[in-house]
């Protein structure tokens, strides 16, 4: 078996049996192209049926000396699963990764922003700014309003469409990772907010392949997640904000100030989409002030 019959076998039953997103699937496919390219860098002809621990580690030790930590545990859990694959469809008898332990990593808590830093990134926007027409200050106010109220990760929030608005019932309809849908709460405010954008849109000419795109550049195509990084960090300049942050900054804000305020988890891990509640129980340890509340408020013996 060939290392390119091989992945694209890993890449099929990614997406068909595990129904992974394209940029999962692609992530993993990277650990395995690094692999290869180390075998034929050092003339290393084993087939993926036959290359062993030895190997393995070996390429491993090299590789990791260009990473970082959490890197290199992404590097070989990609690796062990490509093998685990192998091994369950019989191609081969073990996993060569099985005794290579991943290192260990610290888990990084994620940054916020205070609620006052938020209304002033949004503050520095210049709601008269236009270009080719389209007025990309009222877009961008509504893209930082919409990160922040609903919790959106940037594909989630660049992929949104118009019928996915169900305002009328307070909810939008969200695709996650994984093709998963969720509804989100979305508050009057942020409503008010995209309506006003949804009439500037509605002057756009739109390319034929997005007339259900919500946010739109202003050739009338889909926006970029580079291009919501860029607004982002330009409004941090703006505001000489003394934080490194991107969109996800206001995912994890949004998660933050819930829970600061009495949020239950478990309505926090719906909204965010998280299959397992232990990844939004990262979020108890941003504010353990919070902890230290509910203890003196619910204990019997406070």
């Amino acid at each position: 078996m060939k290392w390119q019959d091989a992945l694209n076998d890993y890449k099929y039953y990614l997406r068909i049996e595990r129904g992974l997103s394209s940029n999962s699937i692609t992530n993993y496919a990277l650990d395995i192209d690094k692999l290869i390219r180390y075998l034929d860098n050092h003339h290393i002809n084993l087939s993926p049926i036959h290359i062993e621990y030895d190997t393995i580690q070996q390429f491993i030790y090299q590789t990791s000396k260009e990473l970082n930590t959490r890197s290199q545990s992404r590097l070989i859990s990609g690796l062990r699963s490509f093998f685990t694959y192998l091994v369950f469809e019989d191609y081969r008898k073990t996993n060569p990764l099985d005794h290579i332990e991943s290192p260990k990593i610290g888990r990084k808590l994620p940054d916020t922003l205070a609620l006052e830093e938020i209304d002033a990134l949004i503050g520095a926007i210049d709601l008269s700014k236009s270009y080719n027409g389209v007025r990309i200050g009222e877009r961008n106010r509504v893209i930082l309003e919409t990160l922040y109220s609903c919790g959106l990760r940037v594909s989630e929030l660049i992929n949104l469409k118009i019928s996915d608005l169900f305002f009328d019932e307070g909810f939008i309809k969200v695709t996650g990772k994984g093709d998963k849908q969720r509804f989100v709460p979305i508050g009057p405010n942020t409503q008010k907010y995209i309506n006003i954008w949804r009439d500037i849109r509605a002057h756009i000419i739109i390319h034929p392949e997005h007339k259900d795109t919500l946010f739109l550049n202003n050739r009338g195509k889909q926006l970029t997640r580079a291009m919501i990084f860029t607004i982002i960090k330009d409004l941090a300049k703006a505001i000489r904000l003394n934080k490194v942050i991107s969109p996800h900054t206001f995912r994890h804000s949004f998660a933050t100030h819930l829970l600061e305020n009495g949020a239950d988890l478990r309505a926090i891990q719906l909204m965010l989409g998280h299959e397992s509640i232990t990844t939004t129980e990262i979020y108890m340890h941003v504010d353990r002030s919070h902890l230290k509340e509910v203890l003196m408020s619910y204990h019997p013996r406070k």
